[in-house]
């Protein structure tokens, strides 16, 4: 048994699989040839998942790759799906429906599979829906591109990989700032972690470092003055006052423990975010 549990790969979504790849070629240096299960589990339709990830690793020294699908909840308990994680290196969760992933898996021999995987040192990657349900809590639905409004969140336990934070996808490119905001003044003790398209932060223990082409956002709620989350009328746009935010682009590294940013060597070549 490893020290710690193994590292987590944690992407916004739409990560690069035909040009540099950068996200990709962190998680085959992580599995350091081993083998890899592309869970599709979030989708309704998964087909054409698997196919887009083998292409995608072919030239990256990941070449044992195997699918696995959960079409009824029943299927998370039996030998058969077990079997398809044994020997492996990591598990790579696709995009889709993030309730979907903790509704057929959530709390059952398969979820416990992978978490001993991840235990034991093994890589556990997610794009997208895949990345959200990485927290305790993971938002599930409410509204982008606008203030938060009260009552419009909807959110619902996640597998809790990264302990006290709550993760949001395709941030910038869907102006999800509004929800992100109100779900930290939800409880301002866990940290919102907003991550773009084609960017990921890489967790080891209690730290993260950023990747890729844009950029990874923190909320930090914890030394916020007031809040009228739970005393305005549903519909109300929220108010918060004192409330930090850090902003990291590739190479830059987030303590979550201490709370705390750190400039780091950023990457040649990397695209700047999107504004």
């Amino acid at each position: 048994m490893a020290e710690t549990p193994g590292p987590l790969v944690i992407i916004g979504g739409h990560e690069d699989k035909e040009g540099d790849r950068v996200i990709l070629k962190e998680v085959a240096r992580h599995l350091n040839g081993g083998k890899l299960v592309i869970a599709t589990v979030a989708s309704h339709e998964p087909e054409g998942y698997f196919e887009c990830y083998r292409k995608a690793f072919a030239t990256l020294g990941v070449t044992d790759l195997v699918e696995l699908y959960v079409e009824d909840r029943s299927e998370s308990l039996d030998g058969p799906t077990l079997e398809i994680l044994e020997g492996a290196a990591g598990v790579f969760f696709s995009g889709g429906d993030q309730l979907r992933i903790s509704s057929q898996i959530g709390d059952t021999p398969l979820e416990r599979r992978i978490r001993a995987l991840h235990e034991a040192g093994g890589l556990i990657a997610g794009t997208s829906a895949g990345a959200s349900v990485m927290s305790e809590t993971m938002l599930v639905k409410g509204a982008s591109s606008e203030s938060y409004r009260i009552g419009d969140l909807h959110m619902a336990p996640g597998l809790g990989l990264v302990p006290n934070v709550i993760i949001d996808q395709h941030f910038a490119e869907r102006g999800r700032y509004g929800r992100l905001l109100g779900a930290v003044a939800h409880n301002p003790r866990i940290l919102g972690i907003g991550i773009d398209e084609d960017t990921a932060i890489v967790v080891t223990g209690r730290m993260f470092k950023v990747i890729g082409s844009g950029a990874a956002y923190v909320v930090d709620g914890e030394g916020a003055t007031h809040s009228n989350i739970a005393e305005a009328r549903r519909d109300r746009a929220l108010s918060m006052f004192d409330v930090r935010m850090h902003v990291l682009s590739s190479g830059d590294q987030f303590d979550m423990e201490q709370r705390t940013a750190h400039a780091g060597e950023h990457q040649a070549g990397a695209k700047p975010p999107k504004v």
